[in-house]
């Protein structure tokens, strides 16, 4: 009988052509032997011959980082010059977004795939780029952000890359009152990208704009100077304008930091309500296609609740449930409380809730907003439940708002307060309470202190999931998953000895990991593991190396 032959998928003909690809000198013959696997790529992912060639071996290569020419080279065991002759190709993934680059100073150039581009090839998908059209000035802005951290944060894109990214950006949302105030202005290439550094710094960071911002973004110091000294001199157009001024430190003007003036943030961005004291909350949000599959582990109690979470949160039947909620004259607006030790993976619970089921998360920064409580209070919390009512209204799937840490605001409150502070601590609590019970979204809480929450807030929380810490059989998983290479009966030793959370176990994973990586110790691996492991428990850290 005929043995049927096994059907190829896009990451079985990825696999094929780097195995065929290695050592052969991209020659004649490799092409033929490829033919197949190379038409199958081509033709899921409308891609020529030679991108489906490079595109293959950059996603071989790009997980340990970004790619040279060389390695290329060494692998295909051919010239660099003859890889060379094929950057053109390169340069065209690069414009359809599917390769990154950046540039050395020795002028050489090393690629890498982003990671979405890799889950898309994983589902065995054309990775379409998401549109940047037709934005709100939230989403403009969460986009400006991404930029920004690839550029300042992560380093993968070029200063041109990312100059070209930002203005292509204002290009494709000519409808904002940002845009069109840029373009009244008459703002050359470079001013745009200055106020947009400046815009970011305010919007999404909150913060004042310094010299080492320039240089993180440009690069280079010399250039950086170049864009830095004319505000020093107090001669930039954006100063002439009126919306850029000196920082004001202490009732004086300072001279090393700029911010953007009243007159800039109620002119360019007036959707955002910022005041001339405080940027908007849009740094906090997490978008959701950002965030990194992760695996977790829980017993079977929590698994079902979270799973049933989940499939509340998916679009269609969240939609579903909210109507028919709304019909019955029910509240239909979705409250939950994670509650646990630390380190048993509630945070991490919401982030791939939001992943899996497509929804942004805007995050409450809280020790921030109770630095500032007194007399500024209640309307930061204010201000953080009207810019999630804004995102939900101009988001097509509702985001989720994350209280982590909560136990400073849900804690009970104190009775017959007289004092200043105790009284405005009620008043956030009444907020806040006052703002679950109208609310038209998603809420989500975390918390290790459980005991500790006020009976009101415990009656508004619809749902309810105790994180407890992991039993044998998922600490075994856990450690498993961390140290895959590690033997299974150490494993088990490992997970009977240690009664540790998810959170410890990654912690001595990571240790160990880098005491790997610094004093090759691998022949001792279990001597390591157990040493890090009794340091992670407090009180019983013992010296060793410097820092490690």
């Amino acid at each position: 009988m005929e043995k049927k032959t096994e059907q190829m998928d896009l990451l079985m003909a990825v696999e094929k052509v780097v195995e065929l690809s290695k050592g052969s000198h991209l020659d004649e013959d490799f092409f033929q032997k490829a033919a197949s696997p190379l038409k199958m790529i081509g033709d899921t992912l409308d891609l020529s011959v030679e991108q489906s060639v490079l595109m293959s071996l950059l996603i071989e290569k790009s997980e340990s980082g970004y790619v040279s020419i060389s390695n290329l080279a060494d692998y295909l065991q051919c010239t660099t010059t003859r890889i060379i002759r094929y950057t053109h190709t390169i340069d065209e993934l690069k414009e359809r977004k599917l390769v990154r680059y950046r540039h050395y100073d020795d002028k050489s150039v090393a690629y890498r795939v982003p990671a979405d581009v890799v889950e898309a090839f994983k589902r065995g998908e054309k990775y379409t780029p998401q549109s940047s059209t037709c934005l709100s000035c939230v989403e403009f802005f969460c986009s400006v952000n991404d930029i920004m951290e690839d550029r300042i944060d992560k380093g993968i894109i070029t200063e041109e890359e990312s100059i070209s990214n930002l203005l292509d950006l204002c290009e494709d949302n000519k409808h904002l009152p940002f845009v069109k105030k840029m373009d009244e202005y008459g703002l050359n290439r470079d001013e745009k990208t200055i106020l947009l550094l400046f815009s970011h710094k305010c919007v999404n960071e909150e913060k004042d704009i310094h010299f080492y911002d320039f240089i993180s973004f440009y690069g280079k110091p010399i250039i950086a100077r170049h864009r830095w000294n004319p505000f020093v001199e107090n001669k930039h157009i954006l100063q002439q304008l009126g919306l850029v001024e000196h920082c004001n430190e202490n009732g004086f003007a300072s001279i090393d930091s700029f911010c953007l003036s009243k007159k800039a943030k109620e002119t360019l961005f007036p959707e955002l309500k910022l005041t001339s004291n405080s940027g908007g909350k849009v740094r906090n949000i997490v978008k959701h296609d950002s965030i990194v599959p992760k695996q977790l582990y829980y017993d079977s109690g929590v698994a079902t609740q979270v799973s049933d979470l989940n499939r509340l949160l998916e679009e269609t039947t969240y939609r579903t449930i909210c109507e028919r909620m709304k019909e019955k004259g029910y509240r239909y607006g979705f409250t939950c409380l994670f509650y646990g030790s630390p380190g048993t993976g509630k945070t991490e619970a919401v982030l791939q809730l939001a992943r899996q089921t497509g929804r942004d998360i805007l995050q409450v920064n809280i020790p921030e907003i109770k630095s500032c409580w007194v007399g500024e209070s209640e309307k930061n919390i204010k201000e953080v439940f009207d810019q999630y009512r804004m995102l939900v209204a101009q988001s097509d799937i509702a985001p989720i708002l994350l209280f982590n840490e909560a136990d400073a605001i849900i804690g009970k409150r104190r009775e017959g307060a007289d004092q200043a502070v105790d009284k405005m601590e009620n008043a956030i609590q009444n907020i806040i309470l006052q703002e679950m019970e109208t609310l038209d979204g998603i809420l989500i809480a975390t918390t290790n202190l459980a005991q500790n929450m006020d009976k009101a807030f415990e009656r508004r929380f619809l749902y309810k999931i105790q994180f407890n810490k992991p039993t044998l059989e998922v600490r075994t998983s856990i450690w498993h998953t961390m140290l895959p290479d590690l033997a299974d009966e150490n494993v088990r030793l490992l997970a009977e000895k240690y009664d540790f959370s998810g959170g410890q176990i990654e912690n001595v994973a990571r240790h160990y990991t880098i005491d790997t990586i610094l004093h090759s110790e691998t022949s001792s691996s279990m001597e390591s593991l157990f040493y890090h492991c009794e340091n992670e428990q407090l009180g019983n850290a013992t010296k060793r190396r410097v820092g490690f």
